[in-house]
C-alpha cells in the first residue's frame, strides 16, 4: 500500500489526500466495481483503489481504454445492481458524455458515482479551464461538492445513497485544490461489498427511443424536482447580517480563512439542483450578496432569478468583482470583497517584497534525465528539420513543444492529432509529423487513425511507445501486459493493430539506438504514402524501477574533461538534465544520470565514457 492510513480501522482519524478521501468513502459506502482512466488531477482515486483491490482482493478495479469505456464499464455495473465508482478529469468528461446522458434516462439500479475534477489554474490540464457543472444542467445529473478533504469521504458516501435511492448516477465535483490538498478524515466502517449481480431484462427502461424517450424525461425531471426537496438540508446558513456570501467548494473554505464579521454566509453543497427554497430563504432581509466560485457564473445566474421574486431590491455581486479565470485565494477573494463590505483593501506590498527577496530557482519545463522521448524528438528533427507541420498529442511528450525541441505545433485533446492532421494536409501540401503516445493510441487514436488511411492522407506518424501511462503516474494499458489488479494478460501489440488497418510501412524501433531510429525515418519520409513508425523504449523512471527490484544498477556515463567543449553544442541540443553546462563546459552531473547512452551515440567518438558499476566518483556533480 502506498497510503496504508486509507484502510486505517473505522474511528480512527488520519490525515490524507482529497483524492485518498474519496477512495475510502467509495469502500464505506460497499463499492463493488470501479473503472478509470488516469487523468490528472483525478488521477490519486484510481491508483489508491487499484492498489487495494490488488491487495485485498475484495471488489473489482479495472484501468479501461479512454473515460467512455470506464463509465460504461461502472453503467453496466450498476444496471447489475453492484455499486460503482469512475473518476475522470474535466476533459474526461467530455470523452465520456456520450454515454452519460442517456444512463441518466435509464437510470441505474445500484448506485453509481461519477467523480469529475475540474483544473481551474490549468495545473495538469492546460487546454482549457473547462466549468464542468455546465454539464450537471445540460444532462440533469445530480451534483454534490466537497469543500475539504473530510467532505470528499463524506460526500462519496452521500453520492451513493443518493444515486440508489433515485436511481441516477450521482456526480462528486472536486477541484485541483480539493484533489490535492491533504486534511484530517475521521474513518467509517467499510462494509463487505457486493460484487456480484445480475442484469434483468427492461424494455421500458433500457430502450431510450420514442415515445419511452419522452417518458423517460419526464421520470428524471421528477426525480430532480423530489432531490431538491429532499436534500436541500445538505446546505447550510451561518452568522447573522444585512450582508450575505453564497458559495461552494473550495471557496467557502477561503471565505471562512477570512474570518469576516456581520456576515450571512450561506454554502452550498448540492450545486445541482441547487435548492431554490434555501436560496430563498437565505436572500430574504439582505442588502447585499456577493457569489463567490471559481470559473463560470453558474450559482450567481441561479441566485439572480431567484431574487427577483423573493428579494428585487438585494444588489448582487459576482463575477463584475471577481476573475472567471484561474483558482482563487484568500488574497484574490478579499481584494475583490473589500470595498464591497466597507473594508480597506489588504495591503500585499510587504508580503511581495518578501517573495521578491526569495530567490527561488525557475524550473523549467524538462523531460526526465534518459526519457525516451528526447532520443525520438532528436532523431526526428535532426533528420526532418523544423520544417514539417509537428502534430502533437497529450501525453509526457507535449514537453517538446519547449526548445531545443519545438516539435509540437499544436495538442487539443486525446488522438486529436490525427483529426487535426487529415484536415491540413488535405487544405495544403506541408509535410506532417503526428506525435502520439502509446496509451493515447489506445485511447483515442485508432478512429482517427482508421480515418487517415481510409482518406487517404500520408503523415509520418510516430507512435512514442513508452510502455506504460507515464504522465499520470504509471498505471497500465492493453499495450502493457498487466492489469490494474496486477494480473498478467496478453498485451496488444500496437504493430500489428497497425497492419491491420491495412498500412504497409510499419516498423517497431528501440528508441534509444539513434542510427537505427534515424535511418527509419528518413527511409519512411521519403514514402509518398502513409508511415508509422513505433519508437518504442521503457520510461526512464519505470526503467529505474525495475533495475531497482532486479538488485541491478543503473548504468552511469561522465564525459572526458579534454573534450568537454566539443560537446557544448551536443549538450544544448538534447537539454537532458544531467548534462550540466559551465561556460563552454559541460559535464555529467552523475547523480542525475539514468544511463540512457544518447549522449554517447551523438556527442564526438570518444568524449563520452561509461562509469563502471561501484566506481563512480565520490564527488557528485563535480566534472568526470
Amino acid at each position: 500500500m502506498e497510503n496504508p492510513e486509507v484502510l486505517g480501522k473505522a474511528g480512527k482519524k488520519v490525515v490524507i489526500l482529497g483524492n485518498e478521501a474519496i477512495a475510502r468513502g467509495a469502500l464505506e459506502a460497499g463499492l463493488g466495481f470501479s473503472a478509470c482512466y488516469p487523468g490528472t488531477p483525478s488521477s490519486e482515486i484510481g491508483i489508491t483503489l487499484a492498489d487495494i483491490a490488488k491487495n485485498t482482493r475484495k471488489f473489482y478495479y479495472e484501468w479501461s481504454s479512454n473515460e467512455k469505456v470506464a463509465f460504461e464499464a461502472c453503467a453496466g455495473a450498476a444496471f447489475s445492481g453492484v455499486r460503482s465508482l469512475t473518476a475522470v478529469k474535466h476533459f474526461g468528461f467530455n470523452v465520456a458524455s456520450d454515454s452519460v446522458f442517456p444512463v441518466v434516462y435509464t437510470g441505474v439500479k445500484a448506485g453509481m458515482v461519477f467523480v469529475v475534477a475540474d483544473d481551474p489554474q490549468g495545473h495538469s490540464s492546460a487546454q482549457s479551464e473547462q466549468d464542468s457543472r455546465f454539464y450537471s444542467r445540460m444532462g440533469m445529473i445530480p451534483t454534490l461538492e466537497p469543500s475539504n478533504t473530510q467532505e470528499c469521504k463524506d460526500l462519496t458516501k452521500k453520492a451513493f445513497e443518493i444515486s440508489e435511492r433515485f436511481e441516477l448516477p450521482v456526480i462528486l465535483r472536486t477541484t485541483t485544490m480539493v484533489n490535492h490538498s491533504t486534511g484530517s478524515v475521521k474513518l467509517g466502517a467499510i462494509p463487505k461489498p457486493k460484487t456480484k449481480g445480475r442484469f434483468v431484462k427492461d424494455f421500458e427502461r433500457y430502450h431510450s427511443i420514442k415515445p419511452i424517450l419522452q417518458k423517460m424525461h419526464c421520470v428524471v425531471l421528477g426525480k430532480i424536482q423530489k432531490m431538491e426537496k429532499q436534500y436541500a438540508g445538505l446546505n447550510c446558513i451561518e452568522g447573522t447580517g444585512k450582508t450575505g456570501i453564497i458559495t461552494s467548494g473550495v471557496s467557502y473554505q477561503y471565505i471562512r480563512e477570512l474570518g469576516l464579521k456581520n456576515i450571512r454566509l450561506a454554502k452550498l453543497t448540492m450545486t445541482y439542483p441547487i435548492s431554490r427554497s434555501f436560496v430563498s430563504r437565505f436572500l430574504k432581509g439582505l442588502k447585499t450578496v456577493i457569489v463567490v466560485e471559481e470559473l463560470e457564473p453558474i450559482v450567481e445566474d441561479f441566485v439572480r432569478m431567484v431574487a427577483k421574486d423573493v428579494n428585487p431590491g438585494v444588489r448582487i455581486y459576482g463575477k463584475d468583482i471577481l476573475p472567471r479565470v484561474g483558482e482563487f485565494n484568500c488574497d484574490i477573494i478579499m481584494n475583490a470583497i473589500a470595498p464591497v463590505l466597507g473594508l480597506r483593501k489588504p495591503d500585499f506590498s510587504a508580503q511581495d517584497k518578501w517573495l521578491k527577496a526569495i530567490k527561488i530557482p525557475v524550473r523549467k519545463p524538462v523531460l526526465c534525465p534518459g526519457c525516451p522521448h528526447r532520443s525520438t524528438f532528436y532523431a526526428v528533427k535532426k533528420v526532418l528539420g523544423a520544417k514539417p507541420v509537428f502534430a502533437g498529442d497529450i501525453g509526457c511528450y507535449v514537453l517538446g513543444m519547449f526548445k531545443p525541441f519545438e516539435m509540437q505545433d499544436f495538442f487539443l485533446s486525446m488522438g486529436a492529432s490525427m483529426g487535426v492532421t487529415h484536415g491540413i494536409e488535405k487544405v495544403s501540401n506541408q509535410r506532417t509529423v503526428i506525435f502520439i503516445g502509446d496509451s493515447t493510441f489506445f485511447h483515442a487514436g485508432m478512429p482517427g487513425l482508421a480515418n487517415l488511411v481510409y482518406n487517404d492522407p500520408k503523415p509520418l506518424i510516430v507512435v512514442m511507445d513508452n510502455r506504460i501511462t507515464a504522465m499520470t503516474g504509471h498505471q497500465p494499458h492493453p499495450g502493457t501486459g498487466i492489469t490494474a489488479m496486477g494480473e498478467k494478460c496478453k498485451p496488444i501489440d500496437i504493430e500489428a493493430v497497425v497492419r491491420s488497418f491495412g498500412i504497409k510501412n510499419v516498423r517497431t524501433v528501440n528508441t534509444y539506438n539513434q542510427k537505427e531510429l534515424q535511418a527509419t525515418i528518413k527511409e519512411f519520409a521519403g514514402k509518398d504514402e502513409i508511415g508509422v513508425i513505433i519508437s518504442r523504449g521503457m520510461c526512464r523512471l519505470l526503467y529505474r524501477k525495475l533495475m531497482k527490484s532486479q538488485g541491478r544498477k543503473l548504468p552511469k556515463f561522465r564525459i572526458n574533461p579534454a573534450m568537454s567543449v566539443r560537446c557544448a553544442q551536443h549538450a544544448k541540443e538534447i537539454a537532458c538534465p544531467a548534462i550540466q553546462r559551465e561556460g563552454s563546459r559541460v559535464s555529467i552531473k552523475e547523480d542525475m544520470c539514468w544511463g540512457c547512452g544518447l549522449c554517447a551515440q551523438i556527442f564526438p567518438k570518444g568524449a563520452v565514457q561509461p562509469v563502471a558499476v561501484g566506481q563512480a566518483s565520490a564527488k557528485k556533480g563535480g566534472k568526470k
